[in-house]
């Protein structure tokens, strides 16, 4: 069992992580912020989280870079740069990999559905939030009873 000062420590690691650095920072760096060697710190880490730190770190980059390609009018180089790659070739790769379209291509689809120019559509909210609403709905109108347990 993870003790809560351990998991807080792990998220104030994962938010290390999330954040954009002029240096790139170690994990040797980030472990020590968790208070954990960095062998621990690893598998705690994917334990917890469902990924290693470093799937954590590309995947929130690249989240990020989706949220600048929509909104903002940096060049892909640009938008590359700014997440913390430093190679835009990787970069393109991975973002293609990841959400099936080159950075430019994915830009040009996702400006053709705008409306409004930078409020991204709805139709872009993620479905499990609309669900989750939907399902929170019903049970706030039909609660389910609580049974007693069985002995």
């Amino acid at each position: 069992m993870l003790a809560g000062s351990s998991f807080t420590h792990l998220c104030r690691a994962r938010d290390l992580l999330r954040e954009v650095h002029d240096q790139p920072v170690s994990i040797r760096c980030v472990a020590r912020e968790a208070a954990m060697s960095p062998f621990h710190f690893i598998r705690q880490f994917a334990a917890i989280f469902g990924e290693t730190p470093h799937q954590f770190r590309i995947r929130a980059r690249l989240e990020r870079a989706k949220h600048l390609l929509a909104l903002s009018d940096y060049s892909v180089t640009d938008v590359c740069m700014e997440v913390g790659f430093s190679s835009l070739g990787s970069f393109s790769t991975l973002f293609a990999h990841r959400f099936g379209s080159a950075p430019s291509e994915y830009r040009r689809q996702l400006r053709s559905l705008m409306t409004v120019p930078g409020i991204l559509p709805a139709v872009l909210e993620p479905g499990c939030l609309s669900l989750m609403a939907r399902a929170f709905a019903i049970l706030e109108k039909h609660p389910r009873p609580v049974l007693a347990p069985s002995e």
